[in-house]
């Protein structure tokens, strides 16, 4: 609104729009973003374009299902997701054509394979050289490993930039909004304002750490009785963006009895 302002003042250069916007600023009326550091930008922007090559060898791994789906082929005796699996599934089709095509996505899949695998490499030596203390802390936490760890690492960058636990949740997409007006509510809005990486990790780890800690699952499961499942994930995803914050602030290990009481 105020930016509007000086936009459609009557007269504007570039020495009274300085001088607004310093006005505004120093009331505190005017946000300023967080400058990410030059030394960290690259290798976060590697890490977001490993999710690109993982979606499309996950693609090319469902268009071999559907290819088998449709020639009505008996489904695959094993996962098709190790390498050794792999090998001569195109011989299976007696049309020359499926056949090149299943043959071309084997050949994609094990290219990806190899780039993601030196990727990964790549960032966790990455990782340690920028902030090894932090990443050793966050992959405590039951379940979680390099990539969702180097995540949180890279999206969070500097914990201590979120004044309050309060402002790091809502970056995360861990929180609703909230609009409301003379003591009525008109809905939750803003639900795509934040950082959908931490939104996605933290979503990650929820089914993750369930699998590997009975004291989740046990609260899990009760919550779910009263609230359904989503809540309850919702609910667990919110406490853990909580108990992240205060891990890294604090330089502490992960402590599941902190996120549960």
């Amino acid at each position: 609104m105020f930016l509007k302002a000086i936009h459609g003042g009557k007269v504007k250069s570039d020495k009274i729009d300085s001088e607004k916007l310093a006005r505004l600023l120093r009331g505190g009326n005017f946000a300023v973003a967080y400058a990410y550091p030059k030394d960290w930008r690259a290798t976060r922007d590697l890490l977001r374009r490993r999710g690109h090559f993982v979606r499309r060898r996950g693609e090319t791994l469902a268009h071999i299902q559907i290819v088998n789906h449709k020639q009505n082929l008996p489904a695959f005796p094993k996962k098709l997701h190790y390498k050794s699996n792999r090998e001569g599934i195109a011989d299976r089709f007696s049309d020359p054509a499926v056949a090149f095509s299943i043959e071309t996505d084997v050949a994609m899949l094990d290219a990806y394979d190899v780039q993601i695998r030196n990727l990964e490499r790549f960032l966790e030596q990455s990782a340690k050289v920028h902030e090894a203390n932090h990443y050793y802390l966050l992959k405590t936490i039951p379940g979680v490993g390099k990539i969702i760890a180097m995540t949180l690492l890279y999206e969070i960058h500097k914990v201590r930039r979120f004044p309050e636990v309060g402002d790091f949740l809502s970056y995360a997409r861990l929180v609703r909004g909230s609009h409301t007006s003379a003591g009525k509510s008109y809905g939750s809005p803003g639900k795509k304002m934040g950082n959908a990486y931490l939104k996605w990790a933290f979503s990650e780890i929820v089914p993750l750490i369930k699998r590997e800690s009975p004291e989740v699952k046990k609260y899990l499961e009760r919550i779910e009785k009263k609230h359904g499942k989503a809540r309850a994930h919702s609910n667990l995803a919110t406490k853990l963006g909580r108990a992240v914050y205060f891990m890294l602030r604090r330089g502490e290990t992960f402590d599941i009895a902190k996120v549960l009481r």
